[in-house]
């Protein structure tokens, strides 16, 4: 199948103007790094994090040469006291918390006869219970600060959780990650319905192949070539493609959705 061509970079519109957003894995190429641009356009400002400081300082020194508003604090979300100090953080530079994307995550190819306790234990620490981390300390800040960009003291906010669909679907070589990634929706879920009580929304993305320079060097050019082929559209999604829905999520056009995992792809089963 021949692939139709990615379409045109899609302006900002001030979706989330004024608004002060959380984004974690950020610092590069890409869904994370995306979003963080994206945000920006559309006019947050925007605390990157990554556990990799040298290139998150790198990424905040380009966007910053762009955009006013940008701020970077590294932070391994596998630490707790990391992942509390980045939530401080952003309220004490903005004096608010708007909106967390929660995009952390770490795969692997392995096959389960073969995989090891720390494989497994490590994809799981990283991609859901950073997740968990991040989405503990952002619901803990929304609830006890009444942030949210409702009016004055109303309570509020926004959590966007980057998932897969792998969760739904199987994959050779990928028990930790899908499984984590299914974690991913169902605490999405869960962490919904309780925050609906204090204002807040938790929504999850859901991609399949987002192209980005750390994919290239995990993934077989053969394995590459199979997962685009399988694609509705005979090409892999562009990171900003996926960007995209996240700003929808985050912003007041999904005002009544929360607990959905929105599929990025043809593939949500």
């Amino acid at each position: 199948m021949t692939g139709v061509e990615s379409p045109e970079y899609v302006p900002g519109h001030g979706l989330l103007k004024g608004r002060t957003a959380v984004v974690t894995a950020a610092a590069g190429a890409g869904i994370g790094g995306a979003t963080a641009r994206r945000f920006l356009e559309e006019g947050a400002r925007v605390l990157i994090s990554d556990a990799h400081a040298r290139r998150l300082k790198e990424y905040e020194a380009e966007l910053a040469g762009e955009f006013e508003g940008v701020s970077a604090l590294a932070c391994d979300v596998t630490d707790e006291a990391q992942v509390q100090a980045l939530f401080d953080a952003a309220v004490r530079q903005h004096g608010r918390l708007d909106i967390v994307v929660n995009n952390a995550g770490l795969g692997g190819t392995s096959a389960l006869v073969d995989m090891s306790d720390e494989q497994w234990s490590k994809v799981l620490d990283v991609t859901l219970n950073g997740t968990f981390r991040c989405t503990r300390a952002a619901l803990r800040a929304f609830r006890e600060g009444g942030y949210g960009g409702g009016p004055e003291g109303r309570r509020g906010g926004v959590i966007v959780n980057n998932a897969s669909v792998v969760g739904w679907r199987a994959q050779a070589g990928q028990a930790h990650y899908a499984a984590a990634k299914a974690g991913v929706m169902a605490l999405t879920r869960c962490a919904a319905l309780e925050a609906a009580g204090f204002g807040v929304r938790v929504n999850a993305v859901s991609p399949s192949l987002a192209m980005h320079p750390h994919l290239v060097k995990v993934t077989s050019p053969e394995l590459l070539e199979e997962l685009t082929e399988r694609e509705a559209f005979g090409r892999y999604a562009e990171p900003w493609e996926v960007a995209n829905v996240i700003v929808f999520l985050a912003s007041d056009y999904s005002s009544y959705m929360t607990g959905e995992a929105v599929s990025v792809s043809s593939q949500h089963a």
